[in-house]
């Protein structure tokens, strides 16, 4: 009797065992109805486009209404403001949008009463002539204060003067000055004498050449600290100050401290 051979028939199984392990790949084509088509990528960005402009169009119709509306009520100096693009303090809520070429939806609002709060919906926008606006406080549905985001910080407009050029300079001045001032408090010498000169250029005052002073005192720069000692003193007006009494108790002191330092610089100096 011959002994059973199984090896060809085990290794069929092994063969079709291996096969149904193999993922299968199946090769159907797209299931498409006779009355309906594949859109092209084409026609989505083309209907997108399209979508994209009507939005536009209709934000421009409201912008345009809106101004138009502005327009029919602002008195001279009002209408004027709106004309370059400027917010201004007594602005109607129309034609703050107006101002800034925005819509409600450029607006996060908070009302309490007669008062109303807007703030900016994002970073970037709205804006008006004068920079990137934060926020916007109105009473009796007028505009009171105009906040504007700065690179020294935000800064509030509630006075029609301090919107003009010279108001925002000596605005940006004030905030130079202090943040010089909280860099000498934190020992930063060099950074701070960077915004005191800043400061000088936008706005005239005795103060901002005795904080240089004391500055380079520090940093033992004795030569320009006396010269920024003596300009200091050259600068102000004694009767004036003496007339202003403890007004300018401050002014004095820093008088008498800089009278002081330049005997002692030039003593230095010999």
């Amino acid at each position: 009797m011959k002994p059973t051979v199984f090896a060809p028939r085990l290794g069929a199984a092994l063969s079709i065992a291996l096969a149904a392990c193999v993922p299968q790949r199946v090769h159907q084509e797209p299931v498409v109805q006779a009355d309906s088509h594949v859109a092209s990528p084409d026609g989505m960005v083309a209907r997108a486009r399209a979508e994209n402009d009507a939005q536009a169009a209709r934000d421009a119709g409201a912008r345009d209404s809106i101004t138009a509306v502005a327009l029919t009520s602002c008195r001279p100096v009002l209408c004027a403001a709106i004309a370059r693009g400027e917010v201004a303090v007594g602005m109607s809520e129309a034609q703050l949008y107006a101002a800034t070429h925005t819509t409600d939806a450029a607006w996060n609002y908070r009302r309490s009463g007669d008062a109303a709060v807007l703030v900016a919906a994002s970073d970037e926008l709205p804006r008006d002539a004068a920079g990137r606006v934060a926020m916007v406080q109105l009473r009796g549905g007028n505009v009171t204060a105009v906040s504007y985001r700065d690179p020294q910080g935000i800064r509030t407009v509630m006075e029609a003067e301090d919107a003009t050029t010279d108001g925002r300079a000596l605005a940006t001045a004030d905030a130079l000055l202090r943040e010089g001032d909280a860099l000498v408090a934190s020992g930063d010498l060099q950074l701070a004498l960077d915004r005191y000169d800043r400061a000088s250029v936008l706005k005239r005052d005795p103060m901002i050449d005795y904080r240089i002073a004391t500055v380079l005192d520090k940093q033992l720069r004795p030569i320009e600290a006396r010269v920024r000692y003596e300009k200091f003193l050259n600068q102000l007006d004694i009767d004036r100050i003496n007339a202003r009494g403890e007004a300018n108790a401050k002014l004095g002191a820093a008088m008498i401290a800089a009278r002081e330092r330049i005997v002692v610089l030039e003593k230095q100096e010999r």
